[in-house]
């Protein structure tokens, strides 16, 4: 197992629980500026763990989020040793204190992107869900800050009943402004999350339909759905040969927890995703490798089990639903996500792209020409364009990736922006 399990696509990092915030939702339930800072990982502890992340793959995407993340001293070095390592490192922060300074420092470190929250554009709602008066005006300055100093931005939007109404605006002001990405984000009642209303059935579905058509019909940003795996099953349902269908080998929506995602708390502690708070294991006492590997909890995740409408759903393998809400709901980790209207057809399951390859199935070589195609693209999805390049080879019954074919999928993929994946900042907010 040790030689053919993936290595993880995203690890997110809380750095610290320290926050110059107090938002409303906040899973982390992380304290104030003030806070004690005692038992966070060192330095040297993160480096460490930066080392064994890149030891599995180096096509992997660290976030560094908290917490406020830009209140760790140390967090330029760590970005430097990220960097260095051929990690993608990205921020995630609420922007306060991403001044002209910071983003220069943190671009020249080699910080790849920088995810700012914005729940409103109304000031005066943002700072309410934010907990502090001209919090929006900072993330405003933050967004001015990385357009001044070269830094790519996203906005990390998180849609409420009281909100969902913005969506629309929100997608414009994010073209506007000149974000990369707009990261629209569903609330799991965990942490201070479990004191807000999140959202009911009948909005989210009517959210996530319109979603689905902004991120198909966008060509200037990408806009995302973040814990919400039906945006794979709808991404079907308009077009089945759109890229970003898992079954075309894309990992955006869907759930990724303990299968190509993870976080790593401030003290070391390793859960599959913010939202699922049990600890598999301690990077303190066991290598990340090992944690990775061997969790039961994350082994259950990656040959899941599921239960309710969710065990017979035809979008069952590029779905699966959210496994942190009826975990956090009903304790059933493999329950029903009881936030999807989806009623099961009976129809054949969905099989993910390279599910009926096998392990069985014949290498394919790749040339020189393709190989430098391969090597140009950020080091986060080379895995996944390996992936789908050898699948549209094999459907084409070839036996060798060249560079016409790499140019063949580059040019459908310009045509369509929203297939590719964001440059995620906050995962998990």
């Amino acid at each position: 197992m040790a030689d053919t399990l993936s290595p993880p696509f995203l690890v997110a990092l809380n750095l610290t629980r320290r926050c110059n915030l107090n938002c409303a939702h906040c899973y982390l339930d992380a304290g104030t500026r003030e806070s004690d800072n005692s038992g966070e990982l060192t330095t040297a502890e993160v480096m460490a763990l930066l080392d064994d992340i890149a030891a599995l793959s180096d096509e992997t995407m660290v976030v560094f989020t908290g917490g406020e993340p830009l209140l760790r001293a140390d967090l330029t070095e760590l970005v430097t040793h990220a960097a260095g390592l051929g990690l993608m490192a990205v921020l995630g922060s609420n922007g306060l204190g991403l001044n002209d300074r910071r983003a220069a420092a943190l671009q020249a470190a080699g910080l790849m992107g920088a995810g700012i929250s914005l729940d409103s554009l109304d000031a005066a709602r943002h700072d309410e869900f934010r907990g502090l008066p001209g919090s929006w005006a900072q993330a405003m300055a933050a967004f001015d800050a990385c357009r001044r100093n070269g830094l790519r931005f996203q906005i990390h939007f998180s849609v409420t009943d009281d909100n969902a109404h913005e969506l629309d605006d929100m997608i414009a002001f994010a073209r506007d402004v000149g974000a990369f990405v707009l990261n629209v984000f569903f609330l799991v009642c965990t942490g201070r999350g479990e004191k807000v209303t999140n959202i009911s059935v009948d909005t989210y579905e009517r959210v996530m339909r319109r979603l689905t058509e902004a991120s198909r019909q966008e060509t200037e940003i990408m806009i995302r759905a973040k814990c919400a795996p039906h945006f794979k099953r709808m991404a079907w349902e308009l077009d089945p040969d759109w890229p970003i269908t898992s079954a075309h080998g894309y990992e955006a929506g869907g759930c990724l927890a303990g299968t190509r995602y993870c976080r790593i708390t401030p003290t070391g502690g390793v859960t599959a995703c913010p939202y699922i708070e049990e600890e598999v294991g301690s990077v303190r006492d066991n290598g990340f490798a090992d944690i990775w590997r061997d969790a039961p909890q994350f082994k259950a995740l990656r040959q899941p089990v599921l239960q309710g409408r969710c065990g017979v759903c035809e979008y069952g393998k590029i779905c699966g639903g959210c496994r942190a809400r009826p975990l956090a709901r009903d304790g059933q980790l493999m329950g029903e996500d009881f936030l999807c209207a989806y009623e099961p057809k009976g129809g054949p399951v969905i099989q993910p792209l390279g599910a009926s390859c096998g392990d069985d199935a014949e290498a394919l070589s790749w040339t020189p020409e393709a190989e430098a195609w391969l090597a140009r693209i950020p080091s986060f999805i080379r895995r996944f364009v390996r992936q789908r390049a050898e699948s549209h080879v094999r459907a084409s019954s070839g036996s060798e990736v060249t560079g016409e074919v790499m140019a063949e999928l580059a040019k459908v993929a310009r045509g369509r922006l929203g297939s590719g994946p964001p440059i995620s900042g906050r995962a998990e907010q």
